[in-house]
């Protein structure tokens, strides 16, 4: 476990001051690096609280990331990070806390726990790095890696069927739901809106691991070919995308989506308009991919409602009220055997 220091006064605080005196041992070139010194910013920029803020992770190159932060961390186990993130928040409600996993730890052996956490509602932060491989243990297909990707697990091809991680999210009931990428420029908008948000947010981001799989997203990074290949969700703005903004989605006669070129009778009044309190249209939304689609980067969904912690306190409060305060001292010294009422 990690602890901050706290010394520095309060009206202060910069990105540097949520670096921790660990050097970062992530490979030269990784995408982590970016993301790192994003969240660093925008825990500065929201003027939070390192003696409040807690980083949880699981096992994987990202799970390195509480070393690097000067807060509290847990570098937990193998896909468990949001069940020892749902007790730091319920034992500790005012915690700001924070799960970083990937999309080997958190889909795979963590894909039970990370259902779990997002139905539940949990007020914490999940950060997803998504680079569609096993990066620590070198080189092996993951949950995400697309169908036919040679590896070292997967020499002939791998057969099985990706994961896409924001429709598991949507299927899952997640109150918030974004994608960003390692280095692009709306990272921190998505991370402040997933900080912001008062209930479980999911936030998948495309990594590069430059080492066991380079360029997996570089239609999405290169210069020369993001402008067609990403469209950034605005609310209530219709979807359009390209280097000159002429092109855009819409629903064709089936109510599937469809690329279409601006003008010739096709205006932005003729395309999708994003509603990020539309779970069905996020859920169509994460359904779109490259090469067929541009890739959606924002925030796909967010949604109010009633946080795990809140819930159980009210029913603790409640059986308090009920049947008074519990004495454990006096329970574990009232003999060898206890009857169960109802």
């Amino acid at each position: 476990m990690s602890t901050p220091n706290t010394t520095v006064p309060l009206t202060t605080l910069t990105p540097k001051d949520f670096s921790s005196d660990q050097d970062v041992r992530w490979c030269p070139g990784c995408g982590d690096y970016a993301i790192l010194n994003q969240v660093r910013r925008v825990l500065a920029a929201l003027g939070s609280r390192r003696e409040k803020t807690v980083f949880v992770s699981g096992i994987g190159c990202s799970s390195r990331f509480p070393y690097y932060m000067n807060t509290y961390g847990f570098h937990s186990i193998h896909g468990r990070a949001p069940a020892i993130a749902s007790g730091v928040k319920i034992a500790n409600p005012e915690l700001d806390v924070w799960i970083v996993t990937g999309d080997g730890d958190g889909l795979s052996i963590g894909g039970n726990h990370l259902l779990h956490i997002l139905r539940r509602n949990v007020n914490v932060n999940i950060l997803l790095f998504n680079n569609r491989i096993y990066g620590l243990t070198k080189g092996q297909y993951s949950p995400t890696s697309e169908e036919g990707k040679k590896t070292k697990s997967s020499p002939m091809g791998a057969i099985d069927i990706p994961i896409t991680p924001l429709s598991i999210a949507l299927a899952a009931e997640a109150s918030f739901v974004a994608r960003a990428i390692d280095v692009d420029k709306n990272l921190a908008d998505v991370l402040q809106a997933a900080a912001q948000h008062r209930g479980t947010s999911f936030v998948e981001i495309y990594q590069d691991c430059n080492i066991f799989n380079h360029f997996a997203f570089q239609y999405a990074t290169d210069k020369a070919t993001k402008d067609e290949h990403v469209i950034y969700l605005e609310h209530g703005k219709p979807l359009v995308f390209g280097k000159n903004r002429d092109k855009g989605i819409r629903l064709d006669g089936s109510h599937k989506p469809e690329v279409v070129q601006l003008g010739k009778g096709v205006t932005e009044d003729d395309l999708i308009f994003h509603d990020q309190n539309d779970e069905n249209l996020a859920f169509l939304l994460s359904r779109l991919s490259y090469p067929q689609f541009p890739e959606p980067m924002g925030v796909f969904y967010k949604a109010e409602d009633d946080c795990y912690e809140d819930l159980l306190d009210g029913q603790v409060r409640q059986a308090v009220a009920a049947k008074g305060s519990p004495d454990l001292d006096a329970f574990l010294r009232s003999g060898e055997t206890y009857t169960v009422g109802a």
